[in-house]
C-alpha cells in the first residue's frame, strides 16, 4: 500500500489549494473549484478565502462571479452549513447532502410550529407558508427576510426558543421558512443588500436566479460526486474526515468511495486514507516539494475545515485556534502548517499572533502577507462571531487592553 507522509500531504495542499505562489488560481471560479466549495457562514470569509488564492483579486471580481455571472452560488448543504458552490456542483448537493439537511430541518420546523401554537398540523402549515413565499417570488423579485415577512401574511408569527432559559428568545418564524426553502434549492440568496463584509441577502426564486435549473442528482450519485470532488481537493483523507465533512452516514460514505473507485493509502500514525484511482501518488511519484510559503486564511477557511483529523497541518494548536463548537478562527500558515492567527488593530492593520517560532524567513514572509492584506482591506475591519482564544488574545494586545481570558 502506498504510504503518504504528513510532509507530502502538506506539499499537496500547497498546490491543490492554490495557496503557494506559482500555484494560485486564475479567478474566483477556479479557486472555488480547487477547494470544492467555500465556507460562506460569514460573508467576508468568501472574499478572504479567494484573496488568498487569486493574485490581484478585487471585490468586484467576487461580486461578478456571485451576482452577475452566477457561476458561484450560495447553498445550504453539508452539516447545515452555508457554502459557495460552483454552479455545476449544485445538483449533487441538492440530491444528497442538502436533501438530508432539508428532511431533518422540516421535521424540526413543523414541531416548533405546533409547540408555538401556530397550527395543530405543523407540516401542513410549512407547506402553506412555502407556497405563499414562492408565489410572492414568482415574478423574479428579490426581497429581504423583513420584506417577505411584511408582504406574505403566512410568514408572520414567532417561535419561543428555549423558554425559561437565560438564553431563550422569541424569534420570527420567517427566517426558518426561508432556510427550509433555501436548503431545498427552491429559493436562493441573491444580491447582498449590505457591504461585502456583511450578509444581508435578498431572497429570490432559484428559477429566476439561474434561469435553467437542473434536476437534483439521485442521492447515491450526488454523494459520489461530492466525494469525488472532495478527494480531488483534500486527498488523502480518512473515512472519518468524509463522514464529518459531508454530515453523512458511514454507509453513504463507503458507498460513495466504492462508486468513485477510491484507493486506500497509508498515512502517518497508522491511519488509512483514500485517494482517487488516477491520483499521482499511486504511480509511486512523491509530491514535489514546494518552496516555503506564507498564507493568511479567514475564519472557517476550507483548508482548515476540510478535514476532521487535522494534526498533519495543525499540530498542537487546535485549543487556541478553534472554538468549543469546532469552528476555526483565522489562521496563519507557514510552509504548510498552521502557526498562529491574525486579527486587525483599531486602525484596520493586520496583526499576527504567532504561536511558535518560524524563524527569520518565516517572520519576514508572514509580515509581507500581513502588509498585503492590510492594503487590500483598505481600512475595512472584518468582525466574526467565531473568535478563537488566540484571536481574543491578539485583539487585547492590539488595543492595549487586558487579556479577556485572564
Amino acid at each position: 500500500m502506498r504510504h503518504v507522509t504528513d510532509a507530502e500531504r502538506r506539499h499537496r495542499l500547497a498546490r491543490r489549494h492554490a495557496l503557494a505562489p506559482g500555484h494560485r488560481a486564475i479567478d474566483p471560479v477556479a479557486a472555488t473549484r480547487a477547494m470544492t466549495v467555500l465556507h460562506a457562514t460569514e460573508a467576508p470569509s468568501v472574499y478572504l478565502s479567494l484573496w488568498a488564492r487569486v493574485d490581484g483579486l478585487t471585490v468586484a471580481d467576487v461580486d461578478r462571479a456571485l451576482y452577475d455571472d452566477r457561476s458561484l452560488v450560495k447553498q445550504l448543504a453539508m452539516r447545515r452549513t452555508l457554502f459557495v458552490f460552483p454552479r455545476d456542483l449544485l445538483p449533487a448537493a441538492w440530491g444528497s447532502a442538502s436533501a438530508r439537511v432539508a428532511a431533518a430541518h422540516r421535521v424540526r420546523l413543523a414541531k416548533d410550529v405546533e409547540r408555538a401554537g401556530l397550527a395543530e398540523d405543523g407540516s401542513a402549515w410549512v407547506d402553506v407558508a412555502e407556497r405563499a413565499t414562492l408565489a410572492r417570488l414568482a415574478d423574479g423579485a428579490e426581497l429581504s427576510a423583513q420584506e417577505l415577512r411584511e408582504q406574505v401574511p403566512e410568514l408572520t408569527g414567532h417561535l419561543e426558543m428555549s423558554p425559561g432559559k437565560s438564553y431563550g428568545a422569541t424569534v420570527p418564524i420567517a427566517p426558518r421558512v426561508l432556510t427550509q426553502l433555501g436548503v431545498e434549492g427552491k429559493i436562493v440568496r441573491g444580491h447582498n443588500g449590505g457591504h461585502w463584509r456583511t450578509a444581508r441577502p435578498k431572497w429570490t426564486a432559484m428559477s429566476s436566479w439561474l434561469d435553467d435549473v437542473p434536476e437534483p442528482a439521485k442521492e447515491r450519485e450526488g454523494y459520489a460526486e461530492l466525494v469525488r470532488r472532495w478527494l480531488g481537493t483534500f486527498a488523502p483523507g480518512t473515512e472519518t474526515d468524509l463522514v464529518w465533512w459531508l454530515g453523512a452516514t458511514k454507509s453513504a460514505v463507503r458507498a460513495a468511495l466504492a462508486d468513485v473507485a477510491a484507493v486506500e493509502v497509508a498515512l502517518d500514525g497508522g491511519a488509512t486514507g483514500w485517494v482517487l484511482p488516477d491520483d499521482p501518488a499511486l504511480d509511486g511519484r512523491r509530491e514535489p516539494e514546494v518552496e516555503p510559503w506564507a498564507a493568511l486564511l479567514p475564519v472557517l477557511d476550507p483548508t482548515v475545515m476540510g478535514w476532521k483529523e487535522r494534526a498533519f497541518h495543525l499540530g498542537p494548536h487546535a485549543p487556541m485556534l478553534f472554538d468549543r463548537n469546532g469552528n476555526a478562527g483565522t489562521t496563519v500558515w507557514w510552509d504548510g502548517r498552521v502557526v498562529g492567527c491574525w486579527v486587525q488593530d483599531p486602525a484596520g492593520a493586520v496583526v499576527l499572533n504567532l504561536l511558535e517560532d518560524v524563524g527569520a524567513d518565516g517572520r519576514a514572509a508572514l509580515a509581507a502577507e500581513a502588509d498585503r492584506l492590510t492594503v487590500w482591506l483598505d481600512g475595512h475591519r472584518v468582525s466574526t462571531v467565531y473568535p478563537s482564544t488566540a484571536m481574543k488574545q491578539a485583539v487585547a494586545d492590539a488595543v492595549g487592553a487586558p487579556d479577556p481570558d485572564q
